[in-house]
């Protein structure tokens, strides 16, 4: 079932600690555009699925990568696409986004996710140890 805008970047602003919804959209939309590059296929569109339609299009038409991300140097690719952020923000931000990532995926979408990032992502989705 897909999520409503307001649903979806309420909680956002919400685990990101976010003072406006602005703020939550733009995290959002850099950590998902992050993602988008690097899953592929079935998993891609059934996440894509889940997610209001603007998020929806963000993460199928994404930037691009030309290898797959450690968890560290996507933190870092996320600081250098938001402007202003540290390290240390961009991890908040990764974070917040990517843990209501996996709340709208449920738990086996999730854990198919994970088998196409590098080992790590499990903390910033917010859910280590879920098995591989």
């Amino acid at each position: 079932m897909r999520l409503r805008w307001e649903t979806f970047l309420d909680s956002v602003q919400e685990r990101g600690a976010y003072d406006t919804p602005q703020e939550a959209e733009r995290a959002a939309r850099t950590v998902l555009a992050l993602l988008g590059a690097h899953l592929v296929g079935d998993v891609r569109a059934a996440l894509a699925a889940r997610l209001p339609e603007t998020f929806s299009v963000i993460l199928l038409n994404p930037l691009q990568a030309v290898e797959p991300l450690s968890p560290e140097r996507f933190v870092r690719a996320t600081a250098a696409w938001i402007e202003g952020a540290t390290e240390r923000t961009a991890a908040w931000d990764v974070s917040a986004v990517l843990s209501v990532v996996a709340d709208a995926a449920g738990e086996e979408l999730t854990a198919q996710m994970l088998l196409q990032l590098p080992p790590g992502y499990d903390l910033l989705f917010g859910r280590p140890h879920l098995p591989r």
